[in-house]
């Protein structure tokens, strides 16, 4: 791939340095690392200017329609900043404490609330996910809010759910090295109850079991009884 030019759009800068370095740039990888300061800026008004490009193609009179005329600027807001902002943005500081008293009970945490989008049509996914911990006494401690943080990084990228619970439990496996790690995420698909088939009460579930939870029946039985579920 040839060097871009200097007065290149700041997309094809970016992807040079992430096809340079052999970096998977997928609709789920965070790329924060490649891009500089102030090219976020630059992302945004590159997509503002191509999504007017779209309205264009659907034949909108963005000049005359009221409802549509900062519809561009919107939305590649919304992208960048909002619900595929984990792809921008470096991962959320997380404080990890040593496990002083030995802890080895099994925790739990959620329901978390999820808000992705499906990596097919750029469709909300709308869910929860239930987080089960069994540290041991070597596992480093994160605070509460700290799940939530790293959820909603993992999750604020176009995604499918199958991968999504395998990425969050692989950042959550390395940060906190439990005995035992379990990830489960129910949601509801708007490529579904929006278009399509129009199934408006289906709805996916699935789940990661690692370690103690996958070699211990009983403990991923107490886990699964006691997650609260979703009301």
């Amino acid at each position: 791939m040839n060097a871009p030019a200097p007065d290149a759009p700041v997309s094809e800068r970016i992807r040079y340095r992430l096809v340079s370095a052999n970096c998977r740039h997928h609709a789920n990888d965070n790329i924060a690392a490649y891009i500089e300061p102030g090219e976020l800026d630059a992302l945004q008004a590159e997509v503002q200017t191509r999504m007017q490009e779209v309205l264009k193609s659907l034949v909108i009179d963005t000049d005359s329609d009221h409802n549509t005329q900062e519809t561009a600027k919107r939305v590649a807001k919304m992208f960048v900043r909002e619900v595929f902002a984990g792809r921008y943005a470096q991962a959320p500081a997380v404080t990890e404490f040593p496990n002083i008293s030995r802890l080895n009970e099994l925790m739990i945490v959620g329901p978390i609330t999820v808000r992705s989008a499906c990596s097919h049509h750029l469709c909300p996914i709308i869910g929860k996910v239930w987080i089960g911990i069994m540290p041991n006494e070597h596992s480093n401690l994160i605070g509460l809010s700290k799940y939530v943080r790293l959820t909603d990084w993992i999750m604020s990228r176009p995604q499918i759910q199958e991968e999504a619970v395998i990425m969050l439990a692989d950042e959550l496996q390395a940060r906190v090295r439990p005995d035992g790690l379990a990830v489960v995420m129910e949601a509801d698909h708007f490529c579904m109850h929006w278009r399509g088939v129009k199934d408006i009460e289906a709805a996916m579930t699935n789940s990661v079991m690692r370690g103690a939870f996958l070699t211990d029946a009983n403990l991923r039985r107490e886990f699964l009884s006691l997650m609260p579920k979703k009301s």
